[in-house]
């Protein structure tokens, strides 16, 4: 296990530094080492002009976005494979409880009334709150009545079919040569509006909650022997999925504020990671993070890269994601317990 995390460090390093160097303005290695030592160590450059053009590049373009992609692809891993975990399902996704749903209404209804980036973030993370609260609402309506796991699906469901319904009706409501491809555009995907501010922004609430469930996958490797069998061991399981739901939808909501509807990690990269290194929890839930961190800026890079216009990421993981499931599934009984 300790070689697979080295590797996979070193990999998410490289993948890193590569993709500092990609792009439409070509920088070079040494581009980068002599902006190392100019940044940190004050040292003299022999052109002073690039230099600052290649330092407004990296730190202001590309740097912010990559960080972008290394938490969003981390936070929806992580998400995925701790709601798998504590669902005992692995076909279930970050989305399960209508999160991804409601956040796209909200950035939707925000695009079609107002012109901000910000309120379209702010509206994406409210209303994706809002419809995981509304699938727990109906999970406590009829918690006496049948199983409390089974609810809790159901209502995730209907969560998300409900603010699916109301995200079509903005669509159809919305001015189609203005606001219409805006929110086309955003529900397909994109990290190119990332900034720097979102990073500080965003940046410690969703470290907070990848290392949060990650302290948790001890009690996710309990919930998953089953509701009965946890409590036997004095867990308490209604506190155990309650932090689990609130920080895998925290980390998902603020995910798709910043970049958009993009789907499939949370789903293929804790399949794939259980044919490498098993079910455990406690070594899975880490190597999602890098795994899917390492993903999604493979993906971004491929974005930039394949075609003179940028191709929306949201396409890409899906294009990329649907082959990569059907190759787990196909090997899933060596990796899925």
């Amino acid at each position: 296990m300790k070689n697979t995390f080295i590797l996979l460090s070193t990999l998410l390093m490289i993948t890193f530094i590569v993709s500092l160097l990609l792009g439409s303005y070509t920088i070079t290695m040494k581009d980068l080492t002599d902006l190392f030592s100019f940044y940190f160590f004050d040292s003299p450059v022999e052109d002073n002009e690039r230099m600052m053009l290649v330092q407004s590049i990296i730190f202001d373009i590309r740097l912010p976005r990559l960080l972008a992609a290394m938490l969003i692809g981390a936070s929806y891993a992580v998400a995925g494979a701790s709601f798998q975990a504590m669902f005992i399902n692995p076909l279930v996704s970050p989305g399960i409880l209508g999160v991804l749903s409601g956040s796209a209404f909200g950035a939707a209804l925000s695009i079609s009334f107002f012109d901000s980036w910000v309120l379209t973030q702010l509206f994406s993370f409210s209303f994706g709150i809002l419809a995981v609260l509304s699938a727990i609402f109906i999970t406590k309506l009829y918690h006496d009545r049948t199983n409390h796991t089974l609810v809790l699906i159901l209502g995730g469901i209907i969560s998300g079919s409900f603010f699916s319904t109301l995200l079509s009706i903005v669509k159809y409501t919305a001015d189609p040569y203005d606001k219409l491809p805006s929110i086309v555009y955003w529900l397909m995907g994109s990290l190119a509006s990332v900034e720097s501010s979102d990073i500080f922004i965003y940046s410690i609430p969703l470290l907070i909650g990848i290392f949060s469930l990650i302290l948790m996958s001890k009690y996710l490797n309990i919930l998953s022997f089953g509701e009965d069998e946890a409590k036997s061991l004095g867990v308490n399981t209604r506190l155990i999925r309650s932090a689990v739901i609130f920080f895998a939808t925290l980390i998902s909501a603020l995910s798709v504020s910043i970049g958009g509807m993009i789907g499939w990690i949370g789903l293929i990269i804790p399949h794939f990671a259980r044919l490498l290194i098993g079910p455990n929890n406690i070594v899975l839930l880490p190597t999602v993070a890098l795994m899917g961190a390492i993903f999604l800026m493979v993906v971004d890079d491929l974005s930039r890269m394949l075609m003179e216009v940028e191709i929306p990421i949201g396409i890409l993981t899906s294009l990329i994601g649907i082959p990569i499931f059907v190759l787990a599934l196909k090997s899933s009984k060596k990796g899925i317990s």
